[in-house]
């Protein structure tokens, strides 16, 4: 993380052009998306890895155009930021499963439902993240609060994880549901992809709607959460707009190759809350930095040994711990 930028004007590869480029593609990849959503159908997991690997070849394909055109630097900011964004949309997931299930979404409608998710989270980071370079712009105070939120989070996900409440749905208790179910009446059954339907004459809301709704809703929570640790590693907004975009981007895909997997990533919430707590002491240490010069800085390669030896520890200890189970299960 360099030092320009905190406070005053932000140090950016993102010009207008780059821009304007990056908004034409993304609007183009989301067409696709709602062209291959258009007609409702189960996904076949050969569908499901095909979107998956397109999706994870184009942060490769774009990292290694920064770091042709811009330099090494930005290039491992943009692997690091992407990194902990994807790792923290596999979170998005496990909640996305639960949604769809208390909702009782048929299996053909599902990727519609994540393809709504997938724009309203990039709408609300696209906010987050302005709002979070003019806070960052006004001075490096900015980085004790994004670290101070960051390490609060840490603490409560992995509380969440100990007392196993880590992802725990309750619909009737979300506020955006229960305000529209008393704006509209809510038809008992989905009707396609349809939000409202009319019924005896009256224009009345689908299923569909609410869970869209509640989508949003868990949207807004990732975001105060995912914008803060993207911004742990880089102060450019553009490479934080676009770690997100493309983390976000294959989540549809990466639903169906996973959903078979995600309950058996047990541990994955303590890697979770101990990544946002490294980050979150890495924006500390970076505030602490400015005001005293002999406190060190945590250097950005460092932070990406840090994240991914985190994320393949959980990995093999879910895995282990999944074994173990059916060990003792078989014993009985």
């Amino acid at each position: 993380m360099s030092e320009e930028g905190s406070g005053g004007v932000l140090e950016s590869i993102g010009s207008p052009l780059l821009w304007a480029a990056t908004i034409v593609v993304l609007l183009g990849l989301l067409a696709l998306d709602f062209a291959v959503t258009r007609r409702p159908h189960e996904v076949p997991m050969r569908e499901a890895v095909s979107w998956t690997v397109f999706y994870l070849a184009l942060p490769a394909i774009f990292g290694v155009f920064v770091w042709w055109a811009y330099g090494g630097t930005p290039a491992v900011e943009f692997f690091t930021g992407y990194v902990v964004e994807k790792s923290l949309s596999v979170d998005n997931l496990f909640v996305f499963m639960l949604l769809l299930a208390a909702f009782a979404v048929p299996p053909a409608l599902a990727q519609r439902v994540l393809l709504y998710g997938i724009v309203g989270a990039l709408v609300l980071r696209g906010i987050f993240i302005a709002a979070g370079a003019a806070v960052i712009a006004s001075g490096a105070w900015a980085f004790l609060l994004f670290g101070a939120v960051l390490l609060l989070t840490a603490v409560k996900v992995i509380r969440d994880a100990l007392r196993g409440t880590a992802h725990e749905i309750d619909i009737d208790s979300m506020r955006a549901v229960r305000m529209l179910r008393r704006l509209m009446p809510v038809a008992p059954d989905y009707h396609g992809s349809k939000l409202t339907t009319r019924i005896d004459g009256r224009r009345a809301l689908t299923p569909m709607a609410l869970v869209v709704a509640a989508v949003f809703m868990t949207d807004v929570v990732f975001a105060v959460d995912s914008v803060p640790a993207v911004y742990g590693v880089t102060e450019d907004p553009y490479l934080v707009f676009v770690t997100n975009a493309f983390a976000l981007l294959g989540l549809r895909a990466l639903y169906f190759v996973l959903r078979n997997v995600l309950a058996r990533l047990r541990h994955l919430n303590y890697g979770l809350g101990l990544i946002l707590a490294f980050i979150g002491v890495k924006l500390v240490l970076h505030w602490a930095h400015g005001v005293w010069t002999q406190v060190p800085e945590v250097p950005t390669l460092l932070s990406l040994a840090v994240i991914l030896a985190t994320l393949g520890t959980v990995t093999v200890t879910s895995m282990l711990a999944n074994r173990r189970d059916r060990q003792l299960a078989a014993k009985v």
